[in-house]
This record gives C-alpha cells, sequence and structure tokens, in this order.
C-alpha cells in the first residue's frame, strides 16, 4: 500500500465532496487553494519515491507508477495548483460582475476538484478499463464546468463537448473491450486481463488482427479527447464559453491526459503488430491536426477559440513526435507537452483577466492592456512568443527537436510542418500585437489579479529552453524509453 497514491487520489476526491457542502462560501475559494497545494506537494512525495526507487504497484496491481505516468501527474499537480490560485481573484471578479451565483461557485469548486482526481486517476490506473471509465468521468465534470455561466452559448458548447466526446469515448470503450478479447486468451479472463503491465509483457503475443482493429476505435475515442483534427471540434467552443480556469486546465492538462491514455494503448500496438501500423495513424492524425488548426487561428475573432485551436496545432505536433518514435522524437514530445501546458496555462490566464478589463472575449475590442495593465499585458505578449516558438524558450527547443527529427525520419512531412508553423506565427502575433499596445480607454481591473502563476509558468518554460537540469533530462530520457 502506497500512502503517496492514496494521497494523491484522496485529497482531490475529498475536497470534491467537502466543497460541494462549503464551496459557496466566502473562504471557499481558499480552501479550493489549500486542497490544491496538498494534492502537489503529494505528488511530489510520489515523484521522489519513483525517482529513487524505482517504479510501484499498489492495491493489488491495480495502481501503476513508472517514470512516464509519474512526471504528467506532477504536471498535473502543478497546472491545477497554480490554476487554483489564480481562479481566486478571477472568480471573486465574475461573482460581482453578476455572471455567477453562491450555488455556482459551489458548482465549480467541488467539480474543479473532481476533475483534478479524475485526470490523476487516469494517470495512475493500471487498469485499461478504470481508465476509460476515469475518462468518462472527467468527461462529465467538465461538461458541468464549461456550462457554469448558463447562458446558451455556454449550455450549447458543453452539449456539443458531452455528444461529441461522448460519441468518441464510447469507440474507446469498444477497443477496449476488443483488447481484453485479445488478451484474454493469453492471461485469463480475470481483471489481470486489462491490467497494463501484465499486458505489456505479453504484447508481442497478442492477435494482431484484433489489436490493429482495437487501436483504431481507441484512437477514434481518445483521439477526440486530445482534439485531434477532425476529433476537434468540441474544444474551440469549450474554451471559449467556460470560465478561463476551466480553459486553463482543459489545454494544460485534460489533452494531455488523453493523448497519455494513447500512447500506453500505442506500446501495446507497437509490440503486436510492429511500430509501424500506429505510428503512421498518429503521424496522419498530427500532422492534419497542425495543418488545419495553423490556418483555422487566422480566422478567429474570439481571443480564448483563438487559443484554443492553437491547442489543437500543438498537441498534433506532440502526436506526430510521437508517431515518428525513437528516442529523440519521444524526447521532444514529452518535452513539449511540459511546456506546451506551462505556456498555455499561462496564456490563458493573461486572456482572463484581458477579457474582464476590457468586458470582452472579442479581439478588436480589447486594446491597450500594456497601459491599462502592464502585467497582464505583458504577460500576454511573452506568453504568446513562448508559444508561437520564439527563442530561447522551451516550445523552440522542443519544437527543433520534432522538425530536425522529422527531416531524418519522415522528410516528406518537414515542408508542411514548417510552413503551418509559420501560418500559425503570423496569424497570432498579428491579433496580440494590437492587443497589447493598441489605443485604449479601458479601466483597470478592481481586484488585483493573480499574476504570480502566469510568470511562474513562463520562468519555468524559459528555464526548459536554456537549461535543461541533469536529473529532469534523465527522467524525460527514461520516459522516451518506457514509450518505446
Amino acid at each position: 500500500m502506497s500512502w503517496e497514491i492514496l494521497a494523491v487520489l484522496g485529497i482531490p476526491l475529498a475536497g470534491g465532496a467537502l466543497l460541494a457542502l462549503v464551496g459557496h462560501q466566502r473562504r471557499a475559494a481558499e480552501l479550493n487553494v489549500a486542497l490544491s497545494i496538498a494534492t502537489f506537494v503529494a505528488a511530489a512525495a510520489l515523484t521522489t519515491r519513483v525517482v529513487r526507487h524505482g517504479p510501484l504497484f499498489a492495491f493489488s496491481e491495480q495502481f501503476f507508477v513508472d517514470s512516464l505516468n509519474v512526471f504528467l501527474v506532477a504536471l498535473t499537480a502543478f497546472v491545477s495548483m497554480t490554476t487554483s490560485m489564480f481562479s481566486r481573484p478571477y472568480m471573486r471578479i465574475e461573482q460581482e460582475h453578476g455572471k455567477l451565483t453562491g450555488a455556482r461557485l459551489r458548482l465549480y469548486h467541488s467539480m474543479y476538484q473532481l476533475f483534478i482526481f479524475t485526470m490523476l486517476l487516469v494517470l495512475l490506473t493500471n487498469n485499461l478499463g478504470l481508465l476509460w471509465v476515469a475518462l468518462e468521468a472527467a468527461t462529465l465534470t467538465t461538461v458541468l464546468l464549461v456550462s457554469l455561466y448558463r447562458t446558451p452559448a455556454s449550455l450549447e458548447a458543453a452539449w456539443k463537448y458531452f455528444i461529441l466526446c461522448g460519441v468518441g469515448i464510447a469507440q474507446a470503450l469498444f477497443g477496449t473491450i476488443l483488447l481484453y478479447m485479445a488478451s484474454q486468451k493469453l492471461l485469463g479472463t480475470g481483471v489481470e486481463a486489462l491490467l497494463w503491465t501484465h499486458l505489456f509483457g505479453v504484447r508481442s503475443q497478442l492477435e494482431p488482427t484484433i489489436l490493429s482493429i482495437a487501436f483504431v476505435f481507441l484512437l477514434v475515442g481518445y483521439g477526440t479527447k486530445v482534439g485531434l483534427v477532425p476529433l476537434h471540434n468540441w474544444l474551440p467552443d469549450a474554451h471559449a464559453e467556460g470560465p478561463t480556469p476551466v480553459s486553463a486546465v482543459l489545454s494544460g492538462l485534460l489533452l494531455n491526459v488523453a493523448l497519455y491514455a494513447l500512447v500506453r494503448c500505442k506500446v501495446l500496438a507497437d509490440g503486436a503488430l510492429g511500430p509501424g501500423f500506429a505510428g503512421q495513424l498518429l503521424m496522419g492524425f498530427g500532422l492534419l491536426s497542425v495543418v488545419v488548426a495553423a490556418f483555422f487561428l487566422s480566422r478567429q475573432r474570439d481571443i480564448k477559440r483563438m487559443f484554443a485551436y492553437s491547442s489543437v496545432e500543438h498537441m498534433g505536433l506532440i502526436t506526430f513526435a510521437f508517431g515518428m518514435g525513437g528516442p529523440i522524437a519521444n524526447f521532444a514530445g514529452l518535452l513539449h507537452m511540459t511546456v506546451h501546458s506551462l505556456t498555455k496555462s499561462a496564456i490563458f490566464f493573461t486572456v482572463g483577466h484581458a477579457a474582464q478589463t476590457a468586458g470582452t472575449q472579442v479581439m478588436d475590442d480589447i486594446r491597450g492592456l500594456a497601459r491599462v495593465s502592464p502585467t497582464i499585458g505583458w504577460g500576454l505578449m511573452l506568453g504568446t512568443l513562448a508559444i508561437l516558438g520564439l527563442p530561447p524558450f522551451g516550445v523552440f527547443a522542443s519544437e527543433f527537436l520534432i522538425l530536425t527529427s522529422a527531416m531524418r525520419q519522415q522528410p516528406w512531412a518537414t515542408p508542411l510542418l514548417l510552413i503551418s508553423l509559420g501560418v500559425a506565427f503570423a496569424a497570432v502575433f498579428r491579433k496580440v500585437q494590437p492587443m497589447v499596445f493598441g489605443d485604449t480607454t479601458a479601466k483597470p481591473l478592481p481586484h488585483r489579479p493573480a499574476l504570480i502563476p502566469v510568470f511562474l509558468h513562463l520562468a519555468l518554460a524559459l528555464l526548459l529552453g536554456l537549461y535543461i537540469p541533469p536529473y529532469l533530462a534523465a527522467w524525460y530520457r527514461e520516459a522516451a524509453r518506457l514509450i518505446g
């Protein structure tokens, strides 16, 4: 039994139940922050144990932690902690503007903790059936968060999110059932036939035909949650209509968690089918996502929708990297997951305050942020430059590794990637520059915005572009080796 795993899962689960009772009270936001900090401390303790002593099993092998998922557990706990800090003044301003009632704040705080719990459960479980259940639970909690404002647009976005991701997750369920069919001949009919570590041990003996069909369904199902084109239609609406803290954790965390589930399935498919089948599918969907999202960026008028399409682009790039495979491409994919989570969540923090300052999310009506609130304006500009891959930020380092790997392994794809990244840079920078430096008559916010998380995230993204500490580089290499 591992007390660290129990704490990582138990704190947000108990926190969700507690905030369902007291989440409407004045100090509920502080309690939400305290619970998120406690979860991060428990995740740090779990990470330390795994780094020192290697992979860890718990609760009759139902939970399993290795270098790959503990890295994402730490990242998820950290970003959810900083997002809870950002949401404290942000949600207070929303309540003062009449957008939220006490009951909706209680729903927000309780669902926020349960959302974190479901993502951590996906990362820590060894049971592929429980992984599917946890991702479905994450869908249900985020539907309630996206529809928090109860406007016609937010209800439509939540309904679209629920329908599309519900259909997608049903495909993933069928893929999981096929995977169980392939494994029960080797592992029996018990729960062991769904344990990833047991499947990994017999992956080369799994029936190739069944596994190829299973992976297609799993790719469609979990790819919907990742936001891969053409399964991405829910993502821009959910980002635009939900509260900004929800947009931050959706882009920064949930997309990573869904991609993690897909990568675990790819490892099994590679063992049974060789590296070509799953890798080519991932490269195809990833490259299509990069190209389509880049050209959609210039058509957006809503700032949150624009950065939602940016998330589609970057998740496509990460998926393409994992599809190529190999130590460098996998390393680059993991690094890009990290810096994208840190940078995109920082951008949404500034976007939330910018929209509150201007009273709108329409980019043409947001001007002069550097004059009204220099920290918000410069935070948005630095975050934009970071996510567009300007050196020396970490996104530049990971994109450089992905592009050089593509030049060597898949040279046909390199021009498409370069053109798409260039189009995305021009489209986003052209939109953001007048927002930061244009003339404005807007007034500063009544409460001091929580911008420490913004510059903390950007500082970490800058550090990973300049220097990756040796222990962290070794961690990424080990996780890249586990992927194959």
